[in-house]
């Protein structure tokens, strides 16, 4: 098959017999590779084109051509305003060259008006495209494409309640499953309540929610007596992971605790060496380079081989900053930028009466850190949760 890419020739002349010669025409499955590796917003024009484009843009087959080669990201941070009795969910995109460079360049905001009041919303993380962003009291979650502006707001998951209870953590996680072509959002609900004896007992419930569906499951209990101590799960090669510890206030190791989306079933991730630097390091997990990865103190740890222990690599060993007087955690570690030496943390600061998140980039080469442009958050303001690196993509929610 093939696209007429021009419209038809017309006369130069009154002489007829002096024409244009045709343009020339592309196969179709060529267009189809040009396309694929277009940007998001240039496609969504493109539709306008003809209706086979339109068609084809709109494919399922054809976004997930194009998320296979999608190299661009963007930052995005989640924000809030109420006015009047109703909430007003902001997300803010900034492109990684800004972030990277401090160039300033145009900064999106995408807004969800909700019809009602609702509590705090945090990000909870993105798998192709798609933003999982849930609420830290209520029980819904929101999944939105802010590339394609779409959003889909999921049933709240029925959490279980006796007549004594008090919840201590909701955690998610959200990925997606190749073997059935499914997206997935995991909640694991953590509480106390009174047994018949009238003592407090710790209780966890994890469910399971398939995109497409109207309900919420129950699956197996979180496993090895362990509970999440981290906000979110980190989806990596079809998997959830948690860091976990005996009790939810890190009195204990942690370890890592992996969920297969595919069979649903759990097991734990070993950790690196850590050598000297031991394990009572303050942990956090995440994902780089669509690896699992960890950091201890001051060292950035990726498995470039998921569930091989001996695939732990370090990726960075990030010097001490260079006020002594300051105390820096290195909370997460965002991204890791095109030229390979630079990465993008989430960096916490002592100040005396309170404490600060900033977004660094640290530069390997030459052990040096700069402070990026994008504002800084409260670390126990709960309206300002992580940023998230988002890839961009023609996927659905």
């Amino acid at each position: 098959m093939k696209v007429i890419l021009s419209s038809p020739s017309h006369s130069l002349s009154s002489d007829d017999s002096f024409q244009m010669p045709p343009l020339p025409t592309l196969p179709f499955d060529l267009i189809v590779e040009i396309l694929a590796r277009l940007p998001v917003k240039l496609l969504l024009r493109l539709r306008c084109i003809c209706k086979s484009w339109n068609s084809l843009i709109s494919h399922c087959k054809f976004a997930k051509k194009h998320l296979s080669l999608s190299t661009t990201s963007h930052l995005y941070k989640v924000s809030y305003s109420y006015p009047l009795t109703k909430c007003v969910l902001t997300l803010t995109c900034y492109p990684l060259g800004f972030v990277s460079t401090n160039v300033t360049t145009m900064v999106t905001q995408y807004k969800y008006p909700f019809d009602y009041y609702v509590e705090d919303y945090y990000m909870v993380g993105s798998c192709n495209g798609i933003l999982c962003i849930a609420g830290y009291q209520k029980t819904s979650v929101i999944l939105w494409n802010p590339s394609i502006r779409k959003f889909k707001e999921l049933p709240p998951h029925p959490f279980k309640k006796t007549r004594w209870f008090s919840r201590i953590k909701t955690i998610y996680g959200f990925g997606y499953d190749s073997c059935t072509d499914y997206y997935k959002v995991i909640v694991v609900s953590h509480y106390e309540m009174r047994n018949d004896s009238g003592k407090c007992v710790d209780k966890i419930e994890v469910m399971i929610h398939t995109l497409g569906t109207d309900f919420w499951r129950s699956i197996q209990d979180f496993p090895f007596g362990g509970v999440p101590v981290e906000q979110s799960g980190h989806f990596v090669s079809g998997k959830i992971n948690w860091l976990a510890s005996k009790h939810w206030l890190r009195e204990s190791s942690c370890f890592i605790v992996s969920l297969d989306l595919g069979n649903e079933s759990y097991r734990e991730i070993l950790q690196p060496d850590y050598g000297e630097v031991g394990e009572d390091n303050f942990l956090t997990l995440g994902v780089l380079r669509d690896c699992l990865s960890i950091i201890s103190g001051h060292v950035i740890w990726i498995m470039k081989e998921y569930g091989n222990k001996e695939s732990w690599t370090k990726l960075f060993t990030i010097s001490y900053m260079p006020d002594p007087s300051k105390y820096y955690i290195f909370t997460k570690a965002l991204c890791v930028f095109d030229n390979h030496h630079q990465v993008l943390l989430e960096s916490t600061r002592d100040w005396g009466t309170n404490w600060n998140t900033k977004l660094i980039v640290y530069n390997s080469r030459n052990s040096t850190f700069r402070f990026t442009n994008v504002p800084n958050n409260s670390a126990y303001n709960p309206r300002n949760g992580s940023p998230e690196v988002c890839v961009e993509s023609l996927i659905s929610p």
